[in-house]
């Protein structure tokens, strides 16, 4: 079977993050080709050049169209597929009235893996190659997806969401079941191929203080671990917090006071931030995930991007399905744009692409793995037609630059605009 392929076309790299520099394009790279073996990239640059590095390999010529990481989407919940598009509830009836009678059924071993299967069917024609996915209290929800994933040679994470009050009974573990069961699954899955596993406590409002200092304890065990939760999404989500937790300073201070707070954090949504809780964060070099469709979709807010990359916290992007309303991280990648002309601060395609590649692949501390075209990272690609519809091909025609033929895809791209998913050296 042949390993070793280079493709020709705009191969995108990143050298420096583009939020960093003068301008955007300064830390982009554009390549005519890259050398894939083995499952990694082994170079990109000149045709010739990379011809030379491997005289044997399968050529496949994109021409116009543009190479680049395969979509990294930082912060989803798997569980919530089928869910998707459901109309006109905020956050704490969203999940009481979709989310929780869904995530009923992932006790049920063959549906968890329907589910999970159809995610990552969906999120691939989308040409998202790693997620970081929320389950639920089910092992059986932790074991489908793991399975799923494993059989594609996905690089993934997730963990069993852990709940223990403020939840249907069906859906409460305990303090103690929480911790032995996250373990089991740490044991078993952790480092296994291209899994990882992520601790989690769904936010603060479902679990008792017993449950998130066993988290913080289990953490603590095992800090090679992600972390993965909620943090100040909605006004009336924080109201409820300080009323659980009367003696916290701040939505954070209810993670912090139980050892959930690190390197290894990730914080989805965190729009209503306080100035500790931001210092905290980067303090700690905790992750922050940006969730635009979801933000919309649920009436959330709209997320400070400019503020909080001065700053100098770690940001990734995510579509956080279902609460989001679309598998597609150009669409994604749209409503970022929009919620920054919001802010007065519009991004560009350079930053907008690198916030679903290396600067989600960052917040999930995988840079050194996927993200990016570099030697030696997992091979872990997409290829976008820049023309794919003829909205698309009519307003890319015009482009005097490539920024300006990527955008439109950028805005009003899907799924017909993947050309080709690698993931793991395979063409899928």
């Amino acid at each position: 079977m042949q390993s070793e392929f280079i493709l020709r076309g705009h191969v995108l790299s990143f050298t420096a993050s583009p939020f960093a520099m003068a301008t955007p394009e300064e830390a982009v790279q554009i390549s005519a080709a890259v050398a894939l073996a083995q499952g990694r990239v082994v170079g990109c640059g000149t045709f010739g050049d990379m011809l030379a590095l491997q005289p044997q390999a399968e050529v496949i010529d994109h021409g116009a169209r543009l190479i680049l990481a395969g979509f990294v989407d930082a912060h989803v919940h798997y569980p919530q597929t089928a869910i998707i598009a459901s109309w006109g509830k905020r956050l704490i009836d969203w999940l009481n009235s979709y989310t929780f009678p869904e995530e009923m059924r992932f006790g049920d071993a063959a549906y968890a893996r329907e589910i999970a299967d159809r995610y990552l069917d969906l999120t691939q024609a989308n040409g998202t190659t790693t997620v970081c996915s929320f389950a639920t209290i089910h092992p059986e929800s932790v074991d489908a997806f793991f399975s799923a994933a494993q059989a594609r040679g996905q690089r993934v994470v997730t963990g069993k969401t852990c709940m223990d009050r403020n939840a249907p009974t069906e859906l409460r573990d305990t303090a103690q079941s929480a911790y032995d069961d996250s373990k089991a699954l740490i044991q078993r899955w952790h480092g296994v191929d291209r899994l990882e596993y992520a601790i989690t406590p769904r936010f603060s409002p479902t679990s008792t203080p017993e449950q998130l200092e066993a988290m913080g304890a289990l953490w603590g065990e095992h800090p090679e671990c992600l972390m993965q939760t909620h943090l100040s999404e909605q006004l009336d989500e924080i109201e409820w917090v300080k009323s659980l937790f009367p003696q916290a300073r701040d939505y954070l201070d209810t993670y912090e006071e139980f050892g959930l707070l690190g390197a290894r954090g990730l914080y989805g949504h965190a729009i209503h931030l306080e100035e500790r809780e931001r210092h905290r964060l980067r303090e700690y070099g905790s992750a922050l995930v940006h969730c635009p469709t979801s933000n919309t979709f649920i009436g959330s807010g709209l997320f400070d991007m400019d503020g909080l990359m001065t700053e100098g916290q770690r940001i990734g992007l995510a579509t956080d399905t279902g609460g989001g309303s679309s598998f597609s991280m150009l669409r994604t990648m749209a409503a970022a744009y929009e919620i920054g002309q919001l802010r007065g601060r519009p991004l560009h395609a350079a930053e907008l692409i690198w916030l679903a590649t290396q600067g989600s692949a960052t917040a999930l501390r995988m840079e050194e793995k996927i993200g990016n075209i570099a030697p030696g990272l997992e091979a872990d690609l997409v290829v976008l037609d820049l023309a794919s519809t003829p909205a698309i091909a009519q307003r890319s025609a015009r482009a005097g630059d490539l920024w300006e033929a990527v955008f439109p895809t950028l805005m009003m791209g899907d799924d017909r605009a993947i050309a080709e998913v690698w993931i793991n050296g395979v063409r899928q």
